[in-house]
């Protein structure tokens, strides 16, 4: 199935964190690590030429992590890139971010997002919500693959 879609293979056990913020990206690894300590977790500050540089990778991260609120190319570039390529088709996009505009929201899942979900402020329940989506993604990838 996999040739006739163009999509290429995907390991759920790879996140990619496309995020910006020090602060924000230490509390994702320090959740992750709590939480999913089998992970193997990627971290980029930058999504300039994200969709060419998993282009050139063999296998792509099962879930990739986005921030909307980055310099140079923004999140709703970056998923627009990723989505416009068909080999990147299964690739989960989860957009995490600190934005609750409802037009932020519908632009996303319009773009193609997979998730939208909150950055809570609190520690605990940032890792509880980043948690229940990380969850979420690996029990729908191992589902379609088995």
């Amino acid at each position: 199935m996999t040739r006739e879609t163009g999509a290429r293979p995907t390991d759920p056990s790879r996140i990619l964190v496309v995020e910006d913020n020090p602060e924000d990206t230490e509390a994702i690894e320090r959740a992750l690590r709590q939480t999913h300590p089998e992970l193997h977790t990627e971290f980029t500050s930058r999504g300039d030429g994200l969709a060419d540089l998993l282009l050139e990778r063999d296998e792509l991260p099962g879930l990739v992590l986005l921030d909307l609120n980055m310099p140079g190319a923004g999140g709703h570039a970056v998923l627009a890139a990723l989505r416009a390529r068909p080999e990147l088709r299964g690739v989960t996009v989860v957009v995490f971010t600190s934005s609750t505009a409802p037009a932020e929201v519908d632009a996303c899942y319009a773009a193609g997002a997979d998730s939208y979900v909150y950055k809570p402020v609190n520690f605990a329940l940032f890792r509880t919500v980043l948690k229940g989506a990380v969850d979420y993604w690996q029990q729908s990838a191992h589902s379609t693959q088995g």
